[in-house]
């Protein structure tokens, strides 16, 4: 799909891209980067074992003179979540310092040396270079990457230099050190952090190159730049470097791309997509970040990110109706509408079935008729020992999706000896089946695809629920709001309260509010107070009502559908650093005593406060402005934060006592490249 907006253009404009690959969707966008217009939009299907096939589809669609002024592409990819949730990336080698690496932490070789520091950064033990260099010689082809985390390096990075140094020397592969990605405390995080930054270098890097390729073959000369966790963006180089920074890019950009089409500076953004739907706040302007760390996998990690709730509900989520009952579930599935635009042939099938059914022959069908019009389709291939049922299923849907039904009567083989879930978990082959995105084109409501395709199934499955048509949609679309809204408030609950079983979240009376029971004794009703931002191409069928059950205000801006690719091409370069200096402790604050200075750039003595504070602030300012620059950013606005630490004594001081001070240092900018007076 495209859509180009009227303006005039002349040799003077310079364009913005914006790209972004979702689960299920790839939108672009071009931005006049003079007055922040819309000059055109694409969407395509994201080719999932190819992100930069998906990107390509869908600059295809954009004028090609137009793409030759672009002056800066921006990308938000899925690739860095999927990857880490997936277990996917390169071979990873790690070397703990001081203190031994959790076993949960996967690396595909490990060692522990000697050495590290403690909490005041001095040295708690010698560091065993010595061991160091022999299981760098050992592992020599055996790894594609090198993490280094060592004990409260945050405090003195000292042992991890020296052992970085000497792996680049000896194995000549990227090599990452935990105090170069954080400078919180928290060893088992860090090392997390540093291995799974080290297994996405290549992972990142090829998709760069891919990336970059496409762009070559559409003459687009421009810097490439991808966004950040926390919403902002860095250049290509700085993401090879650090593409752990680059998990929740997706919603990140979309929460960036709401407040660009809306202008709210305080709101609940909600993008539905086809895999699922992201919840995110934005407050003052920004969005809500993790404070403590993304947690990824199960796992917290230190990486700075959008505080996004990910629920399983989308365009793409299964419906299945079984012993008449309609349910929603999270499994990811192809659209009817989307299968039969690319296979054709399903269609007349889908319609046989449609009209197949019989009362009389009810109670012979199986208990789950939604399984009747789904169907499977191979998708990739896996060297692995299958049964022979197996292989003769795979080989029967590599070309074309049949049902199980359909394969068992040309195999002459039971449907119950394929193991089509099992398949499916391991993806080698995907389900084709009833999905909200079906929904709305039975009603007509929102219409891409082959209609018709979800026409049949809603009819064959509001025959098979004994209801009419109408109301079997009416019914699908209230369970798809309603499981927003439910969502929504979990989101709202779990940001209040925390992490709280059923119980705390008093589900009754969520119940009670949704409307799913009614009220006896007593009743109860919510309100939303912040506004609701909708982003993604379903919002309009399904937001309105969802809005209404909470109470809400909503908002559906013009071109929500493509706002993930907004949000990438609208963001800014931020680069933060966190120093910490503690005074001698006991010392009166009149005085000027010696302080310790800590940072992800090195460990300072100073012999007063006012000098460990005013050189901190110089040393931290010059860092944030050259990891900036690095990034490409000029005109720079520097904030600092300065967070003092005191406690006055019952008895001995009259003035109080300075035990810490963090300074926050903050550098924000806009790529150089876009300044174009």
């Amino acid at each position: 799909m495209v859509d180009t907006c009227k303006e005039v253009t002349g040799d003077v404009m310079k364009l913005g891209l914006g790209i972004d690959t979702g689960g299920t969707y790839t939108d672009a966008v071009l931005i006049n980067m003079q007055n922040g217009n819309l000059i055109s939009k694409a969407k395509s299907l994201t080719t999932r074992d190819n992100l930069a096939a998906g990107i390509e589809n869908s600059l295809r669609q954009f004028d090609r003179n137009l793409l030759k002024s672009v002056t800066m592409v921006s990308l938000s990819s899925t690739l860095a979540t999927n990857s880490v949730v997936e277990g996917k990336g390169c071979r990873v080698g790690l070397i703990a310092i001081g203190k031994y690496a959790d076993n949960s932490i996967k690396a595909d070789k490990r060692v522990f040396i000697s050495g590290g520091h403690n909490s005041e950064g001095e040295e708690v033990q010698p560091l065993d270079t010595e061991s160091a260099k022999e299981f760098m010689e050992s592992i020599i082809g055996k790894v594609d990457s090198l993490a280094i985390s060592s004990l409260f390096s945050v405090r003195n990075p000292d042992h991890e230099n020296k052992i970085k140094s000497m792996a680049q020397e000896i194995m000549g592969i990227p090599v990452v050190c935990g105090h170069e990605l954080s400078s919180t405390l928290g060893f088992a995080e860090r090392t997390l952090t540093t291995v799974i930054n080290a297994r996405l270098i290549p992972v990142i890097k090829e998709l760069i190159d891919s990336v970059k390729q496409v762009m070559f073959t559409y003459e687009i000369n421009a810097p490439l730049m991808i966004v950040k966790g926390d919403g902002s963006i860095m250049n290509d180089e700085m993401a090879i470097e650090k593409p752990v920074e680059t998990i929740l890019s997706g919603p990140a950009a979309s929460m960036i791309g709401a407040k660009t089409l809306t202008g709210l500076n305080n709101a609940i953004v909600m993008d539905m997509g086809g895999t699922t739907t992201d919840i995110g706040i934005i407050r003052n302007g920004q969005p809500r970040l993790e404070e403590e760390g993304a947690i990824i996998g199960d796992k917290r990690t230190h990486v700075f990110a959008v505080e996004a709730y990910t629920s399983g509900i989308g365009g793409d989520s299964r419906f299945t109706l079984k012993n008449n009952k309609l349910q929603i579930t999270s499994l990811r599935v192809i659209p009817l509408c989307i299968a039969a635009s690319k296979w054709p042939q399903l269609l007349s099938r889908l319609k046989r079935i449609a009209g197949s059914y019989s009362a009389s022959l009810e109670d012979l069908k199986n208990s789950n008729p939604s399984q009747d019009i789904e169907f499977f389709i191979k998708i990739k291939d896996v060297n692995m020992n299958f049964s022979e049922s197996d292989i003769k299923f795979l080989n029967y849907i590599s070309n074309e999706p049949f049902s199980l039904d359909e394969v068992s009567e040309a195999l002459h083989i039971p449907s119950y000896e394929f193991n089509a879930a099992w398949l499916e978990e391991l993806g080698i082959v995907q389900r084709i089946g009833f999905t909200p995105t079906d929904v709305l084109h039975a009603e007509g409501s929102y219409v891409m695809y082959e209609k018709y395709a979800s026409e049949y199934a809603a009819s064959y499955l509001s025959q098979k629920a004994k209801i009419p048509y109408e109301e079997f949609i009416r019914f699908a679309k209230e369970m798809v709001i309603r499981k927003l809204a439910e969502e929504l408030l979990k989101k709202l609950f779990l940001e209040k309260l925390g992490p709280c079983d059923s119980n705390m979240l008093s589900s009754d009376l969520v119940d009670m509010a949704l409307g799913k029971v009614s009220p006896e004794d007593y009743g109860c009703s919510i309100s939303v107070n912040l506004p609701i931002i909708g982003i993604g191409a379903p919002v309009s069928a399904y937001y309105p009502q969802m809005a209404k059950i909470l109470n809400a205000q909503l908002y559906l801006p013009e071109n929500s559908e493509v706002g993930n690719a907004i949000g990438a091409i609208t963001g800014n370069i931020i680069e933060k650093v966190e120093i910490l200096i503690v005074p001698e402790f006991g010392v009166n604050s009149d005085e000027e005593p010696k302080c310790t200075m800590f940072s992800t750039f090195g460990k300072y003595e100073f012999t007063s406060l006012h000098e460990a504070v005013a050189e901190s602030t110089r040393l931290g300012k010059n860092y944030v402005k050259e990891r900036a620059t690095k990034s490409g950013a000029e005109d720079l606005d520097i904030k600092i934060v300065k967070d003092e630490k005191q406690f006055r004594p019952n008895t001995g001081y009259e003035l109080p006592i300075t035990t810490e001070v963090k300074l926050t240092i903050t550098a924000i900018g806009k790529p150089k490249f876009l300044n174009i007076n």
